[in-house]
């Protein structure tokens, strides 16, 4: 089975339609945002409710199939909406109401009862705590079953959206001495008694996006919020709730590679202003020497766009796709990273000031080789699997 690089005609408009949120939307108040911290966005309450509509019209659709073996759903459409929507600003997509890091796990891994009924949420996504970061088996907030409901406590860290979202995605163990099998994830409400938002992090960059620190104390959510199944699997290991990540990082992928075609944008504008014409006829040696650099910076950008869409298309047509997916958030989180910071660079004072977007975009990119993984945890996962070594084998 092939990909075809062309765009599907059927999903042109809905790409144009997210470039023109970036443009006409985001990209007016980048700046607001980026100057007022923790200042809630008002103008995406309207995007939000237009996404809560269409997610209804495509989730009618759902079981129409693409004509031709090869398919394009839900992962494809994910990540070209959220790479246009990030060309505009990605601390505001990632501010998008109902378009949570953890609709992502709840489309990964809810059943379809769990589908219908958490359909109109906005969820946020909760792992990280205080005593771990990259290593996700380390959950040491406990969820124990008490009658019909489960019991979660424990501190969450680096929550995405966590005082916007409605409900919050929490990984919690069911029994911590079994280790990572015991691992699931809970769709909790935010007004659930016990739940806590503690404080909100200050940050380099995203700062249109709000991240929280949530507490739940004896929050108590029915049996049935159990994302996947309630079983402790010591085989299986914690593959459902991990599962997740195979869809969620593409999308933060996308959101690199769309910030980087920002760069890349403002860049050729500011070197052909110079009077430095980009050739691609002629050896990028044989050009002034920043026109030889941005031509490095596009081959690596495009590098990063094929592996993202790889990994997205793999999704779509069910084959495992864990190793691409680490391969495009590996290779897109470095490369936006080297490429904002040398478009500051090479721009000089219009890169350094704030008379353009590229120093705000060069803070913004950092996080993109952070969440959902660190660049050196995506290499490693890649090296397990390139090596056919197990997480115990390979540290």
């Amino acid at each position: 089975m092939s990909i075809n690089l062309e765009l599907p005609t059927k999903l042109a408009a809905a790409v144009e339609q997210s470039h023109a949120v970036g443009e006409h939307i985001f990209r007016p108040v980048s700046r607001k945002y980026d100057k007022a911290e923790h200042e809630n966005p008002t103008e995406l309450d309207d995007l939000g409710k237009l996404i809560k509509e269409s997610k209804k019209k495509r989730a009618e659709t759902a079981g129409k199939p693409d004509e031709g073996p090869s398919k394009n759903g839900v992962n494809m459409i994910s990540v070209l909406n959220t790479l246009e929507t990030s060309w505009g600003d990605v601390g505001l997509t990632l501010s998008i109401p109902y378009n949570g890091l953890g609709n992502a796990a709840i489309a990964a891994v809810a059943d379809k009862e769990q589908l219908e009924r958490f359909a109109d949420v906005w969820a946020s996504m909760a792992i990280t705590e205080p005593s771990f970061g990259s290593d996700s088996a380390a959950v040491s907030t406990t969820a124990v079953l008490d009658g019909d409901d489960y019991v979660i406590n424990g501190e969450k860290i680096f929550v995405t959206a966590g005082s916007r979202a409605d409900h919050v995605v929490v990984w919690a163990t069911l029994d911590r001495s079994v280790g990572r099998a015991a691992i699931k994830s809970f769709v909790v409400p935010m007004d659930t008694e016990g739940v806590t938002v503690a404080r909100l992090e200050h940050k380099l960059g995203i700062k249109a996006s709000d991240t929280a620190v949530l507490r739940f104390e004896n929050a108590r959510v029915p049996k049935e919020n159990l994302l996947g199944s309630p079983e402790i699997d010591t085989k299986k290991g914690f593959g459902g709730v991990m599962q997740t990540f195979d869809n969620t990082r593409p999308v933060v992928a996308a959101m690199a590679v769309g910030l980087g075609r920002a760069a890349l944008e403002e860049l050729r504008s500011i070197l052909e202003a110079a009077g430095h014409t980009i050739d691609y006829d002629k050896p990028a040696a044989a050009q002034h020497a920043a026109v030889s650099e941005f031509i490095r910076l596009e081959s690596d950008w495009e590098a990063s766009w094929l592996l993202t869409i790889r990994a997205a298309w793999m999704a779509d047509n069910k084959q495992p796709n864990s190793t691409e997916a680490s391969m495009s958030k590996a290779k897109a989180g470095r490369s936006v990273n080297d490429l904002t910071n040398k478009a500051v660079e090479l721009a000089a004072t219009a890169g350094f000031s704030e008379t353009s977007l590229l120093e705000k975009w060069a803070r913004d990119a950092k996080i993109l080789d952070i969440f959902e993984g660190t660049q050196q945890i995506q290499q490693l996962i890649i090296a397990r699997r390139l090596l056919g070594k197990s997480s115990a084998e390979l540290k």
